[in-house]
């Protein structure tokens, strides 16, 4: 969560996020789910899990739970109430691009020359054209796969801190200025443009249009290490290096136990794209200031990247000109777009690079495991390409009726208004886990399902581990895989609640069953994060105890 400044003090809420979108035509469409009032009914709640619900924390809650395994319904209560499932509507929009493109297609990102090239000298434009790659090469590991970390970046602004990445988040840009240069290009006499027409831009959350267009996810990174004299600089360092945005540390070390004041400010900075933009990092911090949640030494908060194509123009620049490109223009400037030829004229005689993306199912990793908001969001955007549909509301118009015709969900049973989650999205828990049933028997199950959190090992799950204390549920660890999703806002008295905390999946049992759950709590008052991890903590006993009694 953004705003025009920043405190650390503040404790944002936010896990969530949620969804994309797809195409595939199952064979045989399943039988239509359709929304109608809760029944009530408790088929199959155990008294162990009972119990969890009637804890008084859940006094004026609602609870939901249905467990399938296959065509049998093990455990049915509120399974046609619309929850709030935050970011469980991932399994939706993650699940059908899968479907749609495969697990190994990957969003490649050509780079073209608009002109001649004469003894090095390219005479005219060059232009890079975005795919929708959302890491571009800037979270790849050594072996190929995707780089996440249980305390993303993307949320470390909500959560209070993150754990980076190790890759370099430019390095995909690196590599194409290289290819570039390999190509025999060492001049550039004319402009660099990125071309990011590949979808409309939408507006993500009150904070900037998103682009098909991607730099370290649209963020900059600032790690700042608590410790030092007071009255000094605090010891601050930030990535990705560019001169689109300067950062300027003002952050001074105070003495311990002193209250610490740091600002960013500011932290949309509008201003990419032109010369000298920058964003300040002041206030004090106490020497002895302890890093929330990660157990890392530094803290960790961003910077968001708000004109992307701008930002990513200047650092593809900037990766020529260390390649030994020599580029005319300068690196600091608006994208001008005006001088893009018309959209999908290129030739391939003209291609002098392409960054070839990660397989998609790396991408699909990405998002589930860490609740990427904007990923999701982008995801829906590339599944309604696939249609020729370039809007937010056309994608979502082509999921409305690619969710009928090929898994047999009607649009009475969920309430979907973004890619991600975000807001009022609801779904029944019948929805839900016809999704994960159609899923778990498309050809992108094996997909799918890696690529979802594990209880007690990774990702949003990752930390849920107060279960072990039990013995008969401790084997439990490793063998739930499912989505989280959360959803805080206020309440009728205007107070901290948690109106949504969902987990929808798959448990492989002890006994070897596999199963299918959707489990949903709304409306619990909090007051702070151990409140909300206590929510997490409870789902996670719930979904041992699948483990264990089936």
């Amino acid at each position: 969560m953004h705003g025009p400044s920043h405190s650390l003090a503040r404790a944002a809420l936010t896990f969530v996020t949620a969804a994309v979108v797809s195409t595939l035509a199952v064979s045989g469409a399943p039988a239509s789910v359709a929304a109608s009032s809760s029944t009530g009914s408790a088929t199959g709640v155990r008294a162990d899990i009972r119990a969890i619900f009637d804890k008084p924390l859940y006094k004026h809650s609602t609870w939901g739970l249905r467990v399938l395994d296959g065509k049998n319904v093990l455990v049915d209560f509120n399974s046609q109430r619309q929850f709030f499932i935050g970011s469980v509507r991932k399994v939706f929009s993650v699940g059908q691009l899968l479907n749609a493109v495969g697990p190994g297609h990957t969003y490649d990102t050509p780079v073209y020359r608009a002109g001649t090239i004469d003894h090095g000298i390219l005479h005219g434009n060059l232009i890079l054209v975005a795919s929708g790659d959302l890491t571009m090469g800037g979270r790849t590991n050594p072996d190929g796969t995707v780089a996440v970390s249980d305390w993303d970046h993307n949320e470390a602004d909500g959560l209070g801190n993150a754990v980076l990445t190790k890759p370099n988040p430019l390095a995909g840009y690196a590599r194409l200025a290289r290819a570039v240069r390999a190509a025999g290009v060492s001049r550039i006499a004319g402009n660099v443009i990125i071309d990011d027409r590949l979808f409309q831009p939408f507006w993500f959350r009150g904070q900037f249009d998103v682009r098909p267009i991607f730099v370290n996810d649209d963020c900059v990174d600032l790690t700042i290490v608590p410790g030092g004299k007071s009255g000094s600089l605090a010891n601050v360092t930030s990535r990705p290096l560019s001169t689109a945005l300067k950062i300027i540390n003002q952050l001074r070390v105070s003495g311990p136990k002193t209250k610490e004041t740091l600002k960013i400010d500011p932290i949309l900075p509008a201003c990419i794209g032109k010369p000298g933009c920058a964003s300040t990092i002041a206030g004090v911090l106490p020497n002895d200031f302890q890093p929330p949640l990660t157990g890392q030494p530094a803290l960790v908060q961003t910077v968001r990247i708000v004109q992307p194509s701008n930002y990513a123009r200047t650092v593809f620049i900037e990766a020529l000109r260390a390649a030994g490109v020599t580029v005319d223009a300068p690196a600091v400037q608006e994208n001008p777009v005006s001088l893009l030829p018309p959209k999908d004229s290129y030739s391939a005689a003209d291609r002098i690079a392409q960054l070839v993306g990660l397989p998609y199912r790396e991408d699909a990793k990405f998002v589930l495991k860490i609740s990427y908001n904007i990923g999701a969001d982008t995801s829906l955007m590339l599944l309604g390409v696939t249609e020729n549909a370039n809007t937010f509301d056309g994608a979502l118009a082509f999921e409305r009726r690619n969710l009928l015709a090929h898994y047999g969900i009607a649009s009475s049973s969920y309430r979907f208004f973004d890619g991600s989650g975000g807001g009022d999205t609801t779904a029944t828990n019948a929805a839900v886990t016809q999704m994960l049933e159609e899923l778990a028997r498309s050809p992108a199950a094996p997909a799918f399902v890696n690529a979802l959190p594990i209880l007690g090992v990774d990702g949003s799950l990752g930390f849920v581990k107060d279960f072990q204390s039990d013995p008969s549920l401790a084997g439990a660890t490793g063998q739930v895989r499912a989505k989280t999703g959360t959803y805080v806002g206020a309440s009728a008295a205007n107070t901290m609640e948690l109106k949504g905390q969902a987990l929808g999946g798959y448990v492989t049992t002890k006994s070897g069953r596999h199963l299918t759950f959707q489990l949903v709590v709304n409306d619990v008052p909090i007051s702070s994060i151990p409140d909300l991890i206590h929510v997490f903590q409870d789902q996670g006993a719930i979904a041992a105890m699948l483990w264990r009694d089936f």
